[in-house]
């Protein structure tokens, strides 16, 4: 049988149409998304049902819903799309003509131990793409991945949106930070009741790390504040580096830099976790930068991330 006889009239174009509108929720976000005018986008659409001889979208419905015909479709093509975009990326790293810009987004804590090891993978593989790199809080930068601003990101948990995936893909503990210098310092480990209150360099209440400890029932309520109080972790790790106190953070955070002049300790009594999450949107298609520097996050860290 002949492939043309039974795909007369549909090419990529069309597919990618469907799944563009599919994944938006519109129309209007999708010809965006493709680079088109929405009367082109409708006109595609309008040539893909009169192919196949059925309508693909309710258009009684606003914005026009995909039919049952339609989603049948695109669960069995969505293998078929993503599988020639790998395709063309593998060919273009292959033929060195990559191009395009990747904006990430990373928690500061998390860059040094994930995002620049994946960084360093991808831009070994896609040398002609520029990264842009965006530090901040878990919540911004979930908003900026959901505004577009930012193809994915690195960072704690944020608040729950249909418009965001998180994917938990690692987790570090939290311990007692301090400088080389502390009385605690020689210690292999303290208990809670070994902190001093009054020692405590706490973060932001809006940052996952202060959101983490706050609400742990397991942390005395002496030690979530502090007389100080830092807007960053980096900040945070300066003070604690230069002696004016000390802070519960997770392990990782701790040893961003690898600075001997800072200890972390393990607290014997508190049982408190921080887990990393890649932050992806799910109202439109991840570009081939975004999953090439997936599959480099993927290579640098034990989980399984699953982007589909």
């Amino acid at each position: 049988m002949k492939i043309n006889s039974v795909l007369p009239n549909i090419n990529l174009r069309h597919l990618r149409a469907l799944h563009a509108i599919h994944v938006h929720g519109s129309f209007a976000r999708a010809a965006t998304e493709l680079g088109v005018v929405p009367s082109a986008l409708s006109e595609t659409v309008r040539q893909f049902e009169e192919s196949v001889g059925d309508t693909l979208f309710d258009r009684n419905q606003r914005p026009p819903a995909p039919t049952p015909l339609a989603l049948t479709f695109l669960q069995e093509t969505a293998p078929l799309l993503e599988g020639i975009e790998r395709a063309v990326l593998r060919l273009q790293v292959a033929s060195g003509s990559t191009y395009g810009m990747l904006s990430v987004g990373s928690s500061p804590s998390a860059i040094s131990t994930l995002v620049a090891p994946a960084l360093a993978r991808f831009r070994k593989a896609h040398p002609t793409v520029r990264v842009r790199v965006h530090d901040d809080i878990a919540e911004r930068l979930a908003r900026l991945v959901v505004d577009g601003e930012l193809d994915l990101a690195v960072a704690g948990r944020a608040l729950h949106s249909p418009d965001l995936r998180q994917t938990e893909i690692m987790r570090d503990p939290f311990g007692f930070a301090c400088s080389a210098t502390h009385p605690l310092a020689a210690r292999s480990a303290i208990s809670l009741d070994d902190i001093d209150p009054a020692e405590v360099i706490s973060l932001d209440p809006g940052t996952g790390t202060q959101q983490l400890l706050s609400s742990s029932a397991a942390v005395p309520t002496a030690l979530r504040a502090g007389a100080i109080e830092a807007h960053s972790t980096i900040a945070q790790i300066g003070m604690i580096r230069a002696g004016l106190g000390v802070a519960l953070l997770p392990r990782d955070a701790l040893m961003v830099f690898a600075d001997p002049s800072l200890r972390f300790i393990p607290v014997g009594d508190l049982d408190l976790w921080r887990s990393l999450y890649l932050l992806v949107p799910t109202r439109r298609r991840l570009s081939l930068a975004s999953r090439g520097f997936i599959d480099m996050v993927r290579a640098v860290t034990p989980s399984s991330i699953d982007v589909a």
